[in-house]
């Protein structure tokens, strides 16, 4: 059996153009294939610009991802839960707080270590977080001068 060289080339492509879409959804996704880690959590007033898969960072090195978010029914403030890689200690007292990239970029997690000896294990939850801050209002505040 021959192969025509044309439809060779149409396989090879339509391979191509699917490896590359697999590794786009699992950037976009956050899937890491059962990557090591260990799961914290916070609850926030506002994650804004946050989704599945966002980078949480420490220092401005990405150190894990969002997994999970959803709306507290009890007290209306959205619960997210990051993994965090295997062997990066998270002191007990540390903020996670949503960062802004910069004015045009993107939102992403951002973990601020506290001065704690103690660390947070898996499972464990960050009592000090801070949720997104909208420009808008901040505006809205310097221009009225209070509170909008």
């Amino acid at each position: 059996m021959r192969e025509n060289p044309t439809e060779v080339a149409a396989g090879g492509l339509v391979l191509a153009f699917a490896a590359g879409f697999l590794i786009y959804v699992t950037q976009v996704t956050g899937w890491t294939g059962g990557a090591q880690g260990y799961e914290l959590s916070g609850s926030f007033p506002s994650v804004e610009g946050i989704d599945i898969g966002t980078d949480v960072r420490m220092a401005g090195v990405r150190v894990g991802t969002v997994t999970a978010m959803g709306l507290n029914q009890e007290t209306f403030r959205a619960d997210l839960t990051v993994r965090v890689e295997e062997g990066v200690l998270v002191p007990e007292d540390s903020l996670l707080a949503v960062a802004s990239e910069g004015l045009l970029g993107g939102n992403f997690m951002e973990i601020v270590p506290g001065g704690s000896y103690d660390y947070l294990s898996a499972g464990g939850s960050f009592t000090d977080t801070q949720g997104h801050v909208s420009l808008i209002t901040l505006l809205l505040r310097y221009v009225g001068g209070g509170d909008p």
